[in-house]
């Protein structure tokens, strides 16, 4: 099935009724359908206008809508309050719980071989495709994986089939899928189409998936003069053509090149999105391209109050903390806990700055000892927030009154920064 439909440039500004009508035509191609399952991202992912698309999806389809499952990962489950702050028209009987360590079935296995060649030798086993069984067993003749395209840490562009493999998927598939992406280097993906981990998941949706009725609905989201959000893409189809649409334009929308590496970056996290630092290192790995060599990244986070939102995850980063990518590398050869859940160990080197620079984590709930104890400097939340202002701050270049010279950035998850010299 080609593209259905594709709409987007770094200008367009698309409406909720743009949203609408684009949509329902392009359900309308579809033909007749009697049970559809939903596959929008969770809250964390509230920008990304997967709420309001699958509300219209219920509209379009009512009762033939059988179910909704957001695609949690490894995520703790939507809070009542997050589901209806995301899906305010949307019956809360619909939704259904991801569980990432037992609701799964394995549906096939990329070759040893091909995994091999894709990752450059960084990982030599057969990966596991992995969905929850109600996506494989549910009999559903619609799924829509609905959401966002945008630069991501682990396999380069977000979305498209990892909302499905990774987002649906199960513990083994998604320890190796992020560990193959740590040990492979960001900095070699991020922004990119094409990356080890994306040339695995196309393999297990090709050779997997030809009889599960999957359609993609892709949204680039930008930023105003204002600083507010835009819907500048939309990107409808089955096939990777509608993926490659929607990364071409996010390059263009959320990829912000600097001519000049700050010496100092301050990012806000915002404390509904970011409740842990599992989430919030977000504002490590977007911007550790960008940040000078001795410089400063400054993280302001009102809603920080755990490090993973899994338990055990959780204790791991507390107990080996964010030690750089050697130091990791040793941990998973030499433990017994840590190879075992290999999408912790790939987070402990997401949110290291390798010692290139110096992480202050200003946390509303987490106390010194525990912010010093994995590995990152501790700054008093209220005194900085009175320095840096961020709710008055608009993202970019800023001098403070007192000479002190900044980069601001106000919402990690929107985007990824880098210095010109060091995109190679």
């Amino acid at each position: 099935m080609p593209t259905l439909f594709a709409e987007g440039s770094p200008t367009t500004d698309l409406s909720r009724d743009d949203l609408r009508a684009a949509l329902f035509s392009t359900l309308e191609k579809l033909g007749s359908r009697r049970k559809v399952l939903a596959l929008p991202p969770d809250f964390t992912r509230v920008n990304s206008m997967a709420g309001p698309l699958t509300c219209l999806i219920h509209d379009y389809f009512n009762d033939r809508l059988t179910d909704v499952m957001p695609a949690l990962g490894t995520h703790a489950p939507m809070a009542d309050e997050q589901i209806e702050r995301m899906f305010p028209a949307l019956p809360r009987s619909l939704i259904r719980e991801h569980d990432w360590r037992k609701d799964v079935v394995t549906i096939g296995e990329v070759p040893a071989d091909f995994v091999r060649q894709a990752t450059e030798g960084i990982w030599i086993r057969p990966w596991p495709a992995q969905l929850n069984r109600l996506i494989w067993e549910g009999g559903h003749d619609l799924v829509l994986s609905i959401g966002q395209v945008v630069p991501h840490e682990v396999i380069g562009m977000a979305n498209y089939n990892k909302n499905v493999f990774i987002g649906t998927g199960g513990s083994e598939g998604i320890n190796e899928s992020h560990f193959i992406g740590a040990a492979y280097g960001m900095e070699r993906m991020m922004g990119r189409a094409d990356t080890p981990l994306r040339r695995i998941l196309n393999y297990a949706q090709d050779h997997f998936c030809n009889n599960l009725p999957l359609v993609y609905v892709l949204t680039v989201i930008g930023s105003r003069n204002d600083g507010s959000l835009a819907v500048r893409g939309l990107y409808i189809g089955s096939d990777v053509d509608c993926f490659l649409k929607a990364s071409e334009l996010s390059v263009k929308v959320n990829f912000t090149v600097l001519d000049e590496a700050p010496k100092k970056i301050v990012v806000y996290l915002d404390p509904e999105e970011f409740p842990s630092t599992w989430l919030g290192n977000k504002s490590i790995y977007r911007t550790r391209m960008a940040i000078a060599d001795g410089g400063e990244l400054i993280v302001l986070a009102p809603g920080v109050k755990t490090f993973g939102e899994d338990p055990q995850i959780d204790a791991l980063i507390r107990k080996y903390g964010y030690a750089g990518t050697p130091r990791v590398m040793q941990f998973v050869r030499e433990t017994e806990d840590l190879p075992k859940n290999l999408s912790a160990a790939a987070h402990l080197i997401h949110g290291s700055s390798e010692g290139r620079f110096r992480i202050t984590y200003c946390p509303g709930h987490l106390s010194r000892e525990e912010i010093e104890s994995v590995g990152f400097a501790y700054g008093d939340l209220d005194s900085m927030l009175r320095r840096y202002a961020p709710r008055a701050r608009r993202d970019g270049w800023a001098t403070l009154p007192d000479g002190e010279r900044i980069f601001f950035i106000g919402n990690p998850a929107l985007g990824l920064w880098a210095q010109r010299d060091r995109l190679g």
